[in-house]
């Protein structure tokens, strides 16, 4: 199998998660497809030749960050809601549906009629491409530090909104 085989696999790994992620009821199956489909991201950028990038997806995402999700899920106590039949389906839904198929079908179209499917030749990139010192100068040079400590703050909000309503329904 060529590079650009496994590409369109693993993109169509992620897209097919990432579809799960928000049509599965049940929190606990979302999440696991959540990191079904942190771990295709994480093919991809191996892909594309950034290892470093698809080891902190693997290690921050998969692990840490889906720990966390898996912890507020269970300190939330979602019940299980009754599964839904064919029948009852809402309208959101069948437009949903359309809207997957749509963006699956065009993505097959243009996955095999592209003449020349490639990724950017090796001498085009930087040297230290994907490499940790890149990173860090990208996260940390002022230009990315604003969003990612943004990013982080979010999270933690997040965190403590969930422990304050679990702590408001016990």
């Amino acid at each position: 199998m060529t590079e650009a085989t496994f590409f369109t696999l693993f993109s169509l790994i992620a897209i097919g998660a990432g579809t799960a992620v928000i049509t599965l009821r049940n929190p606990i199956q979302s999440a696991v497809a959540l990191v079904v489909s942190f771990f295709a991201l994480s093919a991809i950028y191996a892909l594309l030749g950034a290892h470093f990038v698809a080891m902190l997806q693997v290690l921050v995402y998969a692990g840490a960050i889906m720990v966390l999700f898996v912890f507020v899920i269970m300190l939330l106590n979602l019940r299980e809601e009754t599964a839904s039949s064919w029948g009852d389906l809402s309208a959101r839904a069948l437009w949903s549906i359309v809207a997957a198929g749509t963006l699956v079908g065009g993505l097959l179209i243009a996955a095999t009629s592209a003449q020349h499917m490639g990724f950017p030749a090796a001498e085009l990139m930087p040297a230290d491409y994907g490499t940790v010192e890149a990173v860090g100068r990208a996260l940390f040079d002022g230009r990315w530090l604003l969003p990612f400590e943004a990013v982080s703050a979010l999270l933690t909000v997040g965190v403590v909104g969930a422990v304050v309503l679990a702590k408001r329904t016990l």
